[in-house]
């Protein structure tokens, strides 16, 4: 007979197998900010919202202009996140990179695999 799971132990049994992740060789981590600024992307791809840089530096609740330029410059780097041109060539959009994508990939496994425990 199979015990009860409590929905707190999915979630853990997720925040383990996320962890796991990180042993993979993919992308160079992330630090918090960057990780809040990807977790923005991502819901405006999701929702077919556009970004530009201006749009990203525009939200205050992530810092100062100069803050979020320089991460989305290392986030760039890492290969997170790349900008593309627009039809004005002074804007540019932010969008996830393929790999980024396949990191949203791997958690939802992980997400699936703690559900079916």
């Amino acid at each position: 007979m199979k015990t009860a799971t409590r929905p707190a132990d999915i979630y853990m049994r997720f925040l383990q197998l996320a962890d796991t992740l990180h042993t993979l060789p993919c992308l160079p981590c992330l630090d918090p900010l960057e990780e809040r600024i990807l977790v923005l992307v991502a819901k405006a791809s999701k929702d077919c919202l556009r970004l530009s840089v201006r749009d990203v530096m525009a939200v205050e609740r992530l810092g100062s202009p100069a803050t979020i330029h320089t991460r989305l410059k290392s986030m760039r780097e890492k290969g997170w996140i790349v900008l593309s041109d627009t039809e004005d060539t002074r804007r540019k959009q932010v969008d996830l990179s393929q790999a980024a994508l396949l990191h949203f990939d791997r958690l939802s496994a992980c997400l699936l695999e703690a559900a079916n425990v």
